[in-house]
């Protein structure tokens, strides 16, 4: 099916970064699971309204507890491969560790549906943006609830949390691509998170084959053409196929 498909969109979440040693969220060892603090940190209106909740967030950050320093899979290089072949369309992920960057994914090919916790951003001014790490040094200077250095707003890492909505040329072009594909890869996310998981339902309306890749059940299982359960890393680099071939992407010059 991959090899016949011209136009592939893809849409990965959490599960394919737990090989490479970060925990998902909802899953039985997953962060929210085990730390239901954390998925109330996750809430922009407790993050914004509870500054406890705030210096809790950052001490874990700082502490490395939710800062883990990892190495993309081979789940990643394979979709990096399917690059490569001139057949992925877009890719766009619900993580925020800026793993397929680092795997060497094209940026202009990839959107970063909820964003990334590598990077800061200021609630109130929105100017300010700058790297995980300098406000994380500043929490280890002492700052226990860091400030914005342009505004005094309160900073949050730039992901989209519970409450806040994602950003609307970013979903436009999400949904654009899986109406466009001729075939549409869910990898490592249950599918369960609205409204990005409903691209697997435009494929799907819009003719495209639908293949699951997951450790566990989805919402949309039984729409697809296709389900592949166990190791990501494992399956993904056969599904894709690994032809290093210069880097050509369907999305990337669309507006």
């Amino acid at each position: 099916m991959v090899d016949q498909a011209q136009r592939v969109t893809v849409l990965t979440g959490a599960g394919i970064s737990t090989d490479s040693g970060l925990r998902d969220f909802r899953g039985p060892q997953g962060i929210w699971t085990r730390d239901p603090a954390a998925e109330r940190a996750s809430n922009i209106d407790v993050y914004v309204s509870d500054p406890e909740v705030r210096r809790s967030n950052w001490a874990r950050r700082a502490s490395g507890e939710i800062w883990a320093e990892v190495e993309p899979n081979e789940g990643h290089e394979a979709l990096v491969a399917l690059e490569r072949r001139g057949k992925l369309h877009l890719l766009i992920t619900q993580n925020v560790d800026e793993l397929h960057q680092r795997a060497g994914s094209d940026p202009g090919c990839l959107v970063e549906i909820h964003g990334t916790t590598r990077k800061v951003q200021c609630l109130s001014c929105e100017s300010y943006r700058a790297d995980m790490q300098e406000v994380l040094e500043r929490v280890r200077a002492g700052e226990e609830d860091p400030p914005c250095p342009l505004c005094g707003g309160i900073l949050k890492s730039a992901t989209v949390s519970f409450g806040q909505s994602l950003d609307p040329v970013d979903l436009a072009r999400a949904e654009r691509a899986s109406l466009e594909c001729d075939l549409f890869l869910a990898v490592g996310t249950t599918l369960a998170v609205a409204p990005i998981n409903m691209t697997a339902r435009l494929a799907v309306q819009s003719g495209a084959r639908l293949v699951i890749v997951n450790g566990e059940a989805t919402e949309f299982d039984h729409l697809a053409d296709v389900l592949v359960a166990g190791s990501i890393s494992e399956a993904l680099p056969v599904i894709c196929g690994a032809e290093a071939l210069p880097v050509i992407c369907g999305a990337a010059a669309q507006p």
